[in-house]
Formats: structure tokens, sequence, C-alpha cells
């Protein structure tokens, strides 16, 4: 609806002496909230609607951050309310917050049980690192700061939520293929870290959109 007002501020700005990109205005499109695969209808009239308040009261502050941030802005969004409450991988945030607190959980154990480099992880020598799921993490580590490069270049920060999601879903088919706790010494803590690198990385992720990394679910 306020399109049309865009040229006129642009045109505004090169009266006041700036250049006319000085100004830049990003369109978000609309949000549309789903419950029961419905949308949920409101009236700005009848002041029958939902506030961010509402929203955030209702599914928590970090999963209202990281849905909104998770399509480009030029996009609509729909809203499942249903997703956003659920506690299991099917919410994109719990399943990105769960893999982190796995590997919190993972190091603990690993510390308690006395693994080898479990205090020192980063010292671990990361050429052991030959499994196809372990060389795929260590790849996709290395994206994170051209991934933020790119998000702030094009000013699409769902480049940072689905990075996000796609280093958790690496991360639990390592999880399930590739023993920490009772393996070999020097593969053990290799593994622990590429475990601690892991971790690391996505708590800056969620950082950078000011979404909680805990260390337990």
């Amino acid at each position: 609806d306020h399109h049309g007002h865009i040229p006129r501020m642009q045109a505004g700005m090169e009266i006041l002496g700036y250049g006319k990109d000085w100004l830049e205005v990003i369109i978000v499109q609309q949000v549309n909230l789903l419950s029961a695969g419905q949308p949920v209808k409101m009236s700005k009239r009848a002041g029958d609607l939902v506030t961010l308040s509402d929203l955030v009261d209702d599914v928590g502050k970090d999963t209202a951050i990281f849905f909104f941030l998770m399509r480009k802005a030029s996009s609509h969004l729909d809203f499942d309310l249903d997703v956003a409450r659920k506690t299991s991988d099917e919410n994109p945030v719990y399943y990105v917050k769960y893999a982190h607190a796995r590997i919190a959980s993972l190091i603990r154990k690993a510390q308690e049980e006395g693994t080898p480099g479990a205090t020192d992880p980063a010292s671990g020598d990361a050429r052991l690192l030959t499994h196809a799921t372990e060389q795929h993490l260590m790849r996709l580590i290395t994206r994170l700061p051209e991934t933020i490069a790119g998000a702030a270049r094009h000013r699409e920060c769902h480049r940072i939520t689905n990075y996000l999601r796609d280093l958790s879903a690496a991360f639990h088919p390592f999880y399930h293929q590739c023993r920490v706790v009772g393996e070999e010494p020097a593969l053990a803590h290799a593994r622990l870290k590429l475990c601690a690198a892991v971790k690391q990385t996505l708590a800056n992720g969620l950082a950078l959109i000011n979404v909680d990394a805990p260390e337990s679910m």
C-alpha cells in the first residue's frame, strides 16, 4: 500500500543533499497467522486482532524471532501457530536449539567419563576426521562468515536461519554414525573438537538473531 511513497521520500533526500540511494526502504510482505491449518481472522475495525506481544506470550520470544526471519521480506509468511508451539523437530527453532543442547550434553558426558580431550577439545587433530559426516560438518562451519556477509549485503536474514537449520541437520547424522565417548582416544579428541566447533558456530549464529542457545533441554 505504501510503495508509491518511496520515490517521493527518495526525491526528498536528494533535495536535502543526499543521494537518492541513501534511503533504502525494505517492503515487508504480509504475515498470516494460521491455527489448525486455517487463517486466524482479524478485524481492525472490530478491534479483533493479535498483537506482537500476544504472539510472543503465546510462542515465546525466540520462536517468534526465528519464524519471522525464515522468509525473505519480499515473501509472504504463513506463521503456523501449531508448529510454533511444538517441542519437536517439526519446530525449526526447537530443532536448532536442540542440536546445541545435544552437543553440550555430549561434551558434559565426555568430561564425566574422562574422555581424552574433553576438557580441551580445541587441541584435537582435525586430520583424523575423515568420515563423510565429519567432512560435511567442517565444510558447513566454514560457511558462517560468508553467510553473515551475504545476509547483510542483501538484507536477507533468512540466510542465517537457513544456515542454522542446515548445520543442525548435518550434525544429527554425525551424532548417530560417529561415536565420541568410548572411541579410540585420538579420534575421540578430534571428534570433540568438531562438536565444540559446531556448538560454537550454532551459538554465534543464534546470538546474531538474539535467540538463546541452551545448554540443556
